[in-house]
């Protein structure tokens, strides 16, 4: 793993996730994803042999329901009660998240 960022790898995962940003912020981004791949190569180095493996650090126990059949909803009662359906095509209309 690299020992640090190069400026051009800031920008680049700025520009993914759409950031504006600062000198000062993009030194502080650089530090803190150094950081982060300096802990998970220390995790990485532990030795975990003979250590089994788990789904889930605890037991679980009761957790799950069987799974059964029972009355829903309607889908014409929840399209009736919705903004904007699409009754036809029997679907809810949503704004947009993106932006084309």
């Amino acid at each position: 793993m690299p020992d640090g960022f190069a400026p051009d790898e800031i920008e680049r995962l700025a520009e993914l996730a759409r950031l504006a940003l600062t000198a000062d912020e993009r030194a502080l981004f650089a530090r803190q994803l150094g950081d982060i791949l300096a802990f998970a190569a220390h995790i990485r180095s532990v030795d975990t042999t003979g250590v089994p493996a788990t789904s889930h650090p605890a037991g679980v126990s009761g957790a799950l329901r069987e799974d059964l059949v029972r009355p829903s909803l309607n889908r014409g009662d929840a399209l009736a009660q919705a903004p904007d359906a699409d009754t036809a095509a029997g679907l809810f209309k949503v704004p947009r998240v993106f932006e084309r």
